[in-house]
């Protein structure tokens, strides 16, 4: 994809980093992030995709999708700030988290956003002050066993309770402009993109006949990616989706809100051996990040991400990698063979732009792993 003088990941390109602005680091890399929108957007033509700024809530990659023509998915009031500071505008932006607080709805509206979710009764009365403001589309909930993370078990109403709410919505006067939906995080298979498309097309004929004509279909997110396996083929995962999609009205306007395919390739971490020692046959390595840093998806997102020791010599040993903090729950990996390292060693975590620096911590007072964007080689400052 680029060129070994500009790629940031490249092994010489990380150790001139880590010399020049220390260890750990999270690099971020904006030609990446182009290539994972552009790949998408050509899998799903005629789909506006809104980045979910949930997985990589940086500006530097908001700024980057905003001038490649992408729009927004904000969930709270902080990633609204964001979008709004950095210019963006609100035309291109939905807020889709289906619970939210009276706070949040104000100011979002004040940052010109004006099309929400709901997925319940309780939320779509919170709409009723602000109906000539707003309109909204209604969260369908599909179960998808093969989804890594199954967010319809949280957010979503039975599609059989749609008619139900489209009834409160026309007696609140609330305007429903649509539907979606979201089958779970790393799907595994197309399959239920495709049944929830076929469900909400005969759902959609309800919408209508309760009001104005209904114009939006949020198909979500959950589009996957490869940590370590085969390279996901988006165009061949996207293929039946885009049949399916083409059953629908031309006039329908079609939404989808990925972020883990757009961010995840996009960044790795350089760490360093801040110590080691010999415990129970195994060499342990106290790395500089950790579970309670970037690793934290390991945890919470359960993915394993791939390490690769840049330094290293010898005959690969029984390893294990551990965090730097005191608590010993912050191991990243116990199951390794690597070769004898020794202080200051680097090591590199891959396919980790999506789930890890946004939700890192500071536990033990070690600060947040520093970004460092870069584009084409280029050092972003923002």
């Amino acid at each position: 994809m680029l060129a070994p003088e500009q790629d940031p990941f490249a092994p010489e390109a990380v150790r001139s980093l880590v010399r020049r602005f220390g260890s750990p680091l999270f690099i971020l890399d904006l030609a990446r992030i182009r290539y994972q929108y552009h790949a998408l957007a050509a899998a799903l033509p005629g789909v506006d995709l809104h980045y979910a700024l949930k997985p990589l809530p940086h500006p530097a990659v908001v700024t980057t999708l905003d001038a490649a023509g992408a729009c927004f998915d904000l969930a709270s009031t902080g990633e609204s700030e964001l979008v709004r500071g950095l210019g963006i505008a609100a035309q291109r932006c939905i807020h889709t988290h289906p619970v939210k607080r009276d706070i949040d709805i104000r100011n979002t509206l004040h940052a010109g956003v004006t099309r929400f979710v709901v997925d319940n009764p309780d939320e779509l009365r919170k709409f009723e002050r602000y109906a000539h403001q707003t309109s909204l589309l209604i969260r369908v909930c599909f179960r998808s066993p093969d989804a890594r993370c199954d967010l319809s078990r949280k957010f979503g109403c039975d599609p059989e309770a749609v008619e139900e709410l489209l009834r409160l919505a026309a007696r609140l006067g609330v305007r429903i402009g649509g539907l979606s939906f979201h089958v779970g995080s790393q799907a595994e298979n197309p399959a239920m993109y495709v049944q929830a498309i076929e469900v909400c097309q005969q759902l959609l004929e309800r919408v209508t006949r309760h009001g104005a004509p209904a114009s939006i279909l949020d198909i979500g997110g959950g589009f996957p990616v490869s940590y370590g396996g085969a390279p996901v083929d988006i165009e061949a995962f996207c293929a039946p989706i885009r049949a399916a999609l083409a059953r629908l009205p031309a006039s329908l306007r079609l939404i989808a809100e990925p972020g883990r395919f757009i961010a995840a390739p996009a960044a790795i971490t350089a760490m360093s051996v801040m110590g080691r020692a010999q415990r129970d046959g195994r060499w342990w390595y106290y790395l500089d990040e950790g579970l309670y840093g970037c690793f934290n998806g390991q945890l919470f997102d359960h993915v394993k991400y791939p390490v690769t020791p840049l330094d290293g010599r010898g005959a690969p040993l029984p390893s294990v990698l551990a965090g730097p903090t005191c608590d010993s729950i912050d191991v990243i990996d116990e199951q390794l063979e690597l070769p004898r390292l020794r202080i200051g060693d680097l090591l590199v975590g891959s396919m980790m732009g999506a789930y890890t620096w946004c939700s890192a911590t500071e536990f033990n007072f070690f600060p947040k792993t520093r970004v460092l964007a870069l584009d084409r080689g280029q050092w972003v400052r923002v």
